[in-house]
């Protein structure tokens, strides 16, 4: 800073300190440039604050979102391109529902319901991202423009008109007490101080007087944001339907019915303990599956597997649901012997259904 430049800025400090302290006079604005000033200050907080809540709206988790910021920085100083976008929750949602219903398996209505669920909530979140692009350059964009340009060069002449009307007041001040001040220097204070007023006025004017322009932002935004609920509803409709159908499914689909297998235990203790006398086997519906007797079969003590058994103890009979097996002997009330496929061995009566009783 020069000489000359360091003695205005004592200047103006002196005055400064002389309008607070001493109660010297200052130069008024008019009513309505500090109106208009009133409005600059709130528009400009407006804009801060419209920015900030525009982007938690889209971007609601705070961790991604610097997350994000971090990566799009680095990648701004490295002179890269960067495709990272913010990871929706409707999008990660979906792709853990869908990991979880291939889990269970196609056979499952809820896993195959489960699946298309998830891929309709990632379609939400391919939804939610254009929303967040399509708010970002139509919206915050053009605010983060007024905000880097129209309000920063509007509040720099309103800076700069406050340090000129302090330069001009010190001198005026120091003029009246017969200071070394010159009509033409005081001339010359004057005319900066009104060419700032000016450039200040004409910013302000030109900011507050864009309301058509304002709104249409505003208009760009909510627009957006039905697009993005008119989208996601249409999702979420067909998927509707299609888990009504799913529900009908599943009402209508036939009950498999569950037969509980002896414990180890209680086979052995049937097997070993002919003397104690076991509940009475269930009472279970005929199944209708399995390949047909021979007729030499049939002619011959056996009966038919209801349900898969696997063998767990030395001696027992393994078999599938189906089986015809042939009956050798009933142990007691609650085993048979008997054989098939060559394999012979013990097994629970509550696991077959006899044809030909012994």
């Amino acid at each position: 800073m020069s000489f000359a430049g360091l003695k205005k800025q004592i200047n103006k400090a002196n005055q400064f300190m002389s309008e607070k302290i001493g109660g010297a006079e200052a130069t008024k604005l008019d009513d309505d440039f500090i109106e208009m000033e009133k409005k600059i200050d709130v528009f400009d907080g407006m804009v801060e604050e419209l920015i900030t809540k525009t982007t938690e709206y889209l971007q609601p988790n705070p961790a991604s979102r610097a997350r994000l910021a971090a990566v799009q920085t680095y990648s701004k100083i490295r002179g890269q391109a960067t495709s990272s976008k913010y990871l929706q929750t409707e999008g990660e949602l979906g792709d853990s529902m869908v990991k979880t219903g291939a889990e269970l398996g196609s056979n499952s209505l809820f896993g195959t319901a489960l699946c298309e669920v998830g891929e309709s909530m990632k379609e939400c979140g391919e939804i939610k991202d254009a929303l967040d692009m399509g708010v970002k350059q139509n919206f915050l964009d053009p605010l983060q423009h007024l905000q880097n340009k129209d309000l920063k060069e509007i509040n720099f002449h309103r800076k700069k008109l406050q340090g000129r009307r302090l330069d001009f007041d010190c001198k005026r001040r120091k003029k009246e007490k017969g200071g070394a001040v010159t009509n033409e220097d005081l001339r010359v204070a004057e005319e900066k101080f009104e060419e700032s007023k000016e450039l200040a006025l004409s910013g302000m004017h030109n900011l507050l007087d864009s309301e058509e322009e304002q709104i249409t932002q505003l208009f760009v935004l909510v627009d957006s944001m039905v697009d993005f609920h008119r989208g996601s509803l249409g999702v979420l409709e067909n998927l509707q339907r299609n888990l009504r159908q799913k529900m009908e499914e599943a009402a209508t689909k036939p009950k498999v019915n569950l037969y509980p297998k002896p414990s180890i235990s209680s086979r052995s203790s049937a097997f070993f303990d002919a003397d104690e006398s076991p509940m009475p086997p269930p009472s279970y519906e005929s199944s209708t599956k399995g390949p047909s007797a021979s007729a030499s079969t049939q002619k011959q003590p056996c009966c038919k597997a209801l349900y898969d058994f696997d063998a767990e103890n030395e001696g027992e009979l393994e078999f599938k649901e189906g089986d015809f097996i042939i009956l050798s002997c009933r142990l007691d009330e609650n085993w048979f012997e008997g054989s098939v496929n060559g394999r012979s061995g013990y097994f629970p009566v509550s696991y077959v259904e006899v044809v030909n009783d012994l």
